[in-house]
């Protein structure tokens, strides 16, 4: 039956050229976006609908039985219901739409996209929602001359880069017999990182280094600093004078030459692991490496980041193997 198997692509491309035709879909839009007259939209809701029935109704019952007071009241609750319409439109009309910051997150989280809404008017804007896929929505006001942030919650399935897709900024503003709306798609993305194997592997054991000053491990020799306490860590390591000064348990740090270099590498997994159960292993050590304040190394195919420690290298690794074997970097 090829012609009824057609029919499904042929409807489909259909719509697909009336939505970009009517809601002018351009794609991801760099930069800010204002919202000009001829991208919101406005229909009526339920509520709408059924409003403009009564009104209906009460003018044929006025006609019907020639009753002044209810022609008086059907037009005036219709020319309430056009001013609704008004306001509604306004409450969204000329609000310029940017992108704000995004947290990388792991596989399997929420990515919390930032949406950056100004409002360069003299007139509040209340009741600002924004929404991906027309379940859950965020609702911001918008004070005269200010800007506000809405969150667009985006389920991170895999690693690499996500974008948010298009958005649907909306308001029903101020009774609700409206709704006006209308499309953003921005040009941003955030960084998934791989989810790191549950349960992991154990770290592999450090290797042999070169002698020449390669790894500073956490030994006894010398006072380095101090970090965060993290649970397991001995009290006799707790500074306490720093406790005393600001009710912070602070953890000493000791630094010294090491023989022995920690190295996270790809050929240390069993063989029999596929590349992304490799990938989590591999984020599993880098999270339990940083977690133990061990300084340690990243070896991938054709990637090798040298032995380093704290915050900026273990986002470096995990970002390495959230790329790893995806072609485009969009960062």
């Amino acid at each position: 039956m090829p012609p009824a198997a057609g029919t499904p692509s042929l409807y489909g491309a259909l719509k697909n050229g009336i939505q970009h035709w009517l809601f002018q879909w351009r794609g991801p839009e760099r930069g800010t976006i204002v919202l000009v007259q001829r991208r919101v939209f406005i229909l009526p809701t339920r509520q709408g609908l059924l409003f403009a029935g009564v009104i209906v109704l009460m003018l044929i019952g006025s006609v019907n039985y020639d009753l002044s007071l209810g022609f008086i009241l059907s037009f005036l609750l219709g020319a309430t219901g056009i001013q609704s319409m008004l306001h509604t439109f306004r409450n969204l009309a000329h609000l310029r739409i940017a992108p704000g910051r995004v947290q990388p997150v792991f596989a399997g989280e929420q990515a919390q996209f930032q949406i950056r809404i100004a409002n360069s008017a003299r007139a509040h804007r209340y009741a600002i929602g924004v929404t991906r896929d027309g379940q859950v929505a965020d609702y911001v006001d918008v004070p005269p001359g200010d800007a506000a942030l809405a969150i667009a919650a985006v389920p991170a399935t895999q690693r690499g880069w996500l974008r948010p897709g298009r958005l649907t900024l909306f308001t029903f503003f101020p009774v609700g017999l409206f709704r006006a709306w209308s499309y953003a798609d921005l040009d941003m993305h955030c960084l998934v990182y791989p989810a790191p194997a549950s349960p992991g592997l154990p770290l592999p054991l450090p290797e042999a280094g070169d002698g020449q000053g390669g790894l500073h491990g956490h030994g006894q020799d010398e006072f380095s600093g101090l970090r965060p306490y993290r649970p397991g860590d001995s009290p006799r390591h707790i500074a306490w004078k720093a406790v005393a000064r600001d009710d912070n348990l602070l953890t000493k740090q000791f630094a010294g030459r090491a023989d022995a270099e920690l190295w996270l590498a790809w050929e240390r997994l069993p063989p029999a692991i596929d590349t992304e159960r490799r990938i989590g292993h591999l984020a599993r050590w880098v999270i339990d490496a940083d977690d133990h304040g061990l300084a340690y190394g990243l070896r991938l195919p054709g990637l090798t980041i040298p032995i380093a420690a704290g915050a900026a290298h273990r986002a470096a690794c995990l970002r390495a193997l959230a790329l790893h074997g995806i072609a485009a970097d969009h960062a």
